[in-house]
């Protein structure tokens, strides 16, 4: 359903970026006779800005990074979301509908702990205190973004449940409705897309349960109405359109992991000495610009997350 809470959001201008900042891309093609020089063309573009309905009361993020965001144009239409087709294009063409406002929106959340419960999605989030977090995202294929998120840390949640000592791992489950969802028609994976993370790395502060992006409730092609986001892994271990939050005592065996258990393990670490089996991991092109730059260990986020690995190989536990 879409997100309705007047009484914490109201409809003034995001203080986060000037939505005006347009794109001035060049484009960089190939001769036919096979020439390395490039031709530059420039590119007028009318500058996408968010539709939905904002947010107010939020505040700004200590983990923030300062890097040039990129364009709420660029995040909305260049989407990996299988549920919804394997193109780029499809989760902005076939989720402009989503989610149905008709179907309330609940999230289960049970397992190892001494509190489960059902929640509406708005009341889970309502109880609340939402931040903005500028946050590199890195795609397993070797692309990458600055997304202004919204939402508020998942330690909060998992608090709030009381797992027991049982609980070593969060499992995640995105919706399973193919009426929805059409690209669940089709089984280029397991569904419905299950991820996971070791509890440590679930409490870790700088995961985040993010329901907007721009300063704006999150867009359907993005997760809505609610996703996960952890920085320093690729990004298909940030999991869209959550409907379930279980505790498990073992590692789960995870949508990727099933689906190619020799290319993507459960850690999925943003690592650059650890190529996929198909290409270098090495270097990752930011969207909106066209030279290649080098891929930070854990993307960046190796002084807040590299301990959780102490004494793990990570070319093993990849």
């Amino acid at each position: 359903m879409l997100i309705k809470r007047k009484a914490r959001w109201q409809l003034p201008e995001s203080e986060v970026t000037d939505y005006q900042v347009f794109l001035n891309r060049r484009r960089f093609i190939n001769s036919a006779l096979g020439m390395t020089a490039a031709l530059t063309l420039p590119v007028a573009l009318a500058e996408k800005e968010p539709t939905g309905q904002a947010f107010d009361n939020t505040t700004e993020s200590r983990f923030s990074t300062d890097e040039k965001l990129t364009t709420y144009q660029d995040i909305t239409t260049y989407n990996n979301f299988y549920e919804f087709g394997t193109d780029k294009s499809d989760p902005a063409t076939y989720a402009t509908d989503f989610p149905d406002p008709n179907k309330p929106w609940q999230v289960t959340i049970d397992g190892e702990c001494d509190k489960p419960g059902v929640y509406d999605v708005d009341d889970l989030i309502g109880k609340q205190d939402l931040e903005e977090r500028i946050y590199r995202l890195r795609c397993v294929e070797g692309w990458s973004m600055v997304i202004p998120w919204t939402g508020f840390p998942l330690a909060a949640v998992l608090k709030a449940a009381q797992p027991n000592t049982n609980a070593k791992f969060v499992e995640f489950t995105t919706l399973f409705d193919p009426e929805q969802m059409p690209g669940q028609r089709r089984e280029v994976l397991q569904w419905p897309y299950i991820e996971a993370l070791r509890m440590d790395e679930a409490m870790h502060p700088l995961t985040l349960l993010a329901i907007g992006l721009y300063g704006h409730e999150m867009p359907g092609q993005n997760g809505a109405p609610i996703r996960l986001v952890v920085p320093w892994k690729y990004g298909f271990k940030s999991i869209k359109s959550i409907v379930r939050i279980r505790f498990v005592e073992r590692m789960p065996t995870t949508t990727w992991m099933l689906a190619g258990p020799n290319e993507y393990g459960f850690y999925s670490n943003v690592n650059p000495d650890v190529d996929h089996p198909r290409w270098s991991q090495k270097r990752e092109r930011r969207i909106g610009e066209f030279l290649k730059r080098e891929t930070l260990m854990f993307n960046g986020y190796g002084e807040e997350v590299a301990d959780l690995y102490d004494g793990m190989d990570l070319r093993k536990y990849f």
